[in-house]
This record gives structure tokens, C-alpha cells and sequence, in this order.
């Protein structure tokens, strides 16, 4: 489980660092440029692997990785993208960190709560939970008052991390057995 651990945790930091730098590019196809960044595509892997981390080995070794995970993407976003000539860039950061770790741990006790229940009621119900008070956290910190459209984009963010908590219950679903017999 070492080894486990520690590639969750490091995954973890990398999903941090690429929704951190991610965020930061407006999806500008199709009218979506103040509805959507590129960030809303990534950070829900982050609720994946907390999820089967609390499935597979409890909420305290759930609550470790996203500790780890923590530090390791707050510093790899510190190193690799943040600006600090750049206010916004450093608010980013700051809002990131606020965001991500009061939502993960939120879905870590939520889905601990939860974890009796049918196998997709914790991951799905503590997954949505976590990234309406991440989606609404980060931006407010990260863009309020900047003359960027933080509630559409939060608003569009939230939609697609919504699909994707939904499509995320094929892999959780299939990597629960693998994490298990690990």
C-alpha cells in the first residue's frame, strides 16, 4: 500500500498543478469563453482518486492524500505557475489552496458517512458537494472584483465537473476491485 499511496498523492499534487495552471485558459470555441476554462476538465480527478482512497483504505489515509496532495500541488503550482509579479496569478494560488483542501476534506467525511450506502451514492453525493464548495471558493478568491466573469466561469466550471463526477463512476467503479487487492 506504500507505494499506493505515495502514486495517489503524487498524482494528487500533478492534478492540483494542472487545474491551477489549466484555470488560467478560457475555452474560447463555441461562445464559451466566459462560461468555461480548461480546469474544469481536470480537477474532478482529484475527487476520484480521494474517493477511492476513502473505498479502498478509510478516511484517514483518504485524509493523508489529500494532505500530501496538498502540499505537493500548492508547491508545484508556487514553482511551475504562478507569476508573483502577477496578482492574479498569486490569488490563483491562494484560492486554489483555500478551495481544495476545505472541498476535499469535505468529500472525505461525506463519503465516510455515506460509505454504506449503494457503491455510488458516496463517490457520486460527496463529489458534488466538494466541487460546488471548491468551484464557488476558487473563484470568488481567485477573481472577485478582477473584471473577470468569475460567476459564469464558476457556474460553467461547475456544469462540466458535474458531468464529469458523473462519468467518473466508470473508473472509480472499476479501479475499486484493483485498489482493493492492492
Amino acid at each position: 500500500m506504500n507505494k499506493l499511496f505515495l502514486l495517489l498523492s503524487l498524482i494528487m499534487g500533478v492534478v492540483v498543478l494542472a487545474s491551477n495552471y489549466l484555470v488560467q485558459f478560457p475555452i474560447n470555441y463555441y461562445g464559451l469563453e466566459e462560461l468555461l476554462t480548461y480546469g474544469a476538465f481536470s480537477y474532478p480527478i482529484a475527487f476520484l482518486i480521494t474517493d477511492l482512497a476513502n473505498r479502498s483504505f478509510g478516511k484517514i489515509v483518504a485524509r493523508k492524500i489529500v494532505y500530501i496532495g496538498f502540499t505537493i500541488g500548492i508547491l508545484f503550482t508556487l514553482i511551475f505557475s504562478t507569476n508573483f509579479t502577477d496578482f492574479i496569478s498569486i490569488r490563483i494560488a491562494i484560492g486554489s489552496g483555500t478551495a481544495f483542501i476545505i472541498a476535499q476534506l469535505l468529500d472525505v467525511q461525506i463519503f465516510d458517512q455515506l460509505r454504506k450506502k449503494k457503491w455510488y451514492i458516496a463517490p457520486l453525493t460527496s463529489s458534488l458537494i466538494g466541487s460546488t464548495v471548491d468551484t464557488f471558493l476558487f473563484f470568488s478568491i481567485s477573481f472577485y472584483g478582477t473584471g473577470i466573469p468569475w460567476i459564469t466561469l464558476s457556474l460553467g466550471d461547475l456544469t462540466v465537473k458535474i458531468f464529469v463526477a458523473l462519468v467518473m463512476l466508470i473508473p472509480f467503479r472499476l479501479l475499486l476491485g484493483t485498489l482493493k487487492a492492492a
